[in-house]
């Protein structure tokens, strides 16, 4: 039985999500990655704008600065990535439950049993493509086709907002004249390997003799050979996060913090954080970790068991700032914050309060989670945020 793979790949992921949340940037070259006012780091993300005057992913911020001199940096901000990438699963989900996150910023979704619904994969993903921009902002490229690995190249051959379908009897034309190394699961090594058997392009591997690469690389020679020829039995596993055993967020600050009010402010918004991506996959957990570092790079990793498992902001930031109280000195300073929940299990049950306290606080914070889902991710926030010490909205 022939499938309907879908793979959703957005568009210069990280700095798109800037330019949605900051319309005057639009159409501007905007570079993540480094130390805009310290000129010093690796540009992580860069805008279509940025990436026509040269700018790559992985170059030096005084490379691209010399390339795009007119470039708009920004410090990259992963909580905001987070944000919108569990908004973008989210509607995602509305189109079918067998979605799999791949990356921050794609996934696959298989959409057979979705025609009667939606339509054919092709109408499918227009519609996704349409609320993923309206709801979002983000533009992304979608590649279908009959298994995972021709949806993924699919989705590589026309960027930005791109829309292209591979079924098997196009991969002769479409996919074997292209270099071996664009193939998915080739990286530069066996790209060099490749090259001294005279395999130059995927069509090349895909008529090498299958027991020469099984006899130099193993099984994953069969593997490549079967990629090349656009075979690919995987399935679309929504699991297949399932093993995920702590989910944590932490910051480098923008100057050593010395107040304790200071450092609880960042405790409470990273708690936020965690908890909201927690709530997001269904999670609980027990094991609230927190980690300080200072200027000179001393580490401090504290953890702290609770009696029962929770989802919950105010249970995680509770125990955070009891860690703190108990292991790091008053007034020792403190550039870096972590924050995470460990020991993580799916919620299948909940315990009750005897007066309701708890339930009241999940309603409120799962209430703010569909706020932020909807409207943005300031549309709601802690009013410590705006204080000197906030981070999030910085």
């Amino acid at each position: 039985m022939l499938r309907d793979i879908l793979l959703a790949d957005m568009n210069a992921f990280f700095a798109s999500v800037h330019q949605a949340l900051e319309p005057d940037l639009r159409g501007k070259p905007v570079i993540v990655g480094g130390d805009s006012a310290k000129r010093h780091g690796i540009v992580l993300a860069a805008s279509y704008e940025a990436k026509s005057k040269g700018i790559k992913t992985g170059m030096t911020v005084h490379e691209a600065r010399i390339l795009c001199p007119q470039a708009i940096f920004i410090n990259p901000q992963h909580h905001l990535y987070v944000h919108f990438s569990t908004r973008i699963l989210r509607i995602m989900k509305d189109f079918t439950p067998l979605v799999e996150p791949f990356s921050i910023d794609e996934a696959f979704l298989d959409v057979t049993g979705c025609r009667g619904l939606f339509g054919a994969p092709v109408d499918i993903a227009r519609k996704l493509k349409e609320r993923i921009r309206k709801e979002t902002g983000i533009t992304c490229s979608i590649g279908i086709g009959p298994n995972k690995l021709l949806a993924k190249m699919a989705a590589g051959l026309q960027k930005p907002d791109g829309l292209t379908f591979l079924r098997y009897e196009d991969v002769p034309f479409r996919i074997w004249p292209l270099p071996v190394r664009q193939l998915f699961g080739v990286g530069p090594r066996y790209e060099r390997h490749l090259n001294l058997l005279n395999i130059h392009t995927i069509g090349d591997l895909s008529k090498f003799p299958v027991f020469i690469l099984k006899r130099k690389f193993g099984v994953y020679g069969e593997v490549l050979w079967r990629s090349a020829n656009g075979m690919d039995g995987s399935p679309v596993d929504p699991n297949t996060l399932d093993i995920t055993k702590s989910i944590g967020q932490q910051i480098t600050l923008p100057r050593d913090y010395q107040s304790r009010e200071d450092i609880k402010v960042v405790i409470l918004e990273l708690a936020d954080l965690v908890a909201e991506r927690v709530r997001a996959g269904g999670y609980v957990g027990r094991t609230v970790v927190l980690s300080l570092k200072d200027s000179n790079f001393t580490w401090l990793s504290r953890m702290h068991t609770l009696p029962e498992f929770t989802d919950l902001a105010f249970d995680i930031s509770k125990t955070g700032l009891t860690i703190l109280e108990r292991h790091w000195p008053d007034g020792w300073p403190v550039r870096m914050v972590g924050v995470a929940l460990a020991g993580l299990t799916f919620q299948r049950m909940q315990q009750l309060t005897l007066f309701g306290e708890k339930e009241k606080l999940k309603k409120m914070e799962e209430a703010c989670d569909r706020i932020r889902s909807r409207f943005g991710e300031k549309a709601v926030f802690r009013a410590v945020s705006l204080t000197g010490a906030g981070i999030r909205y910085a």
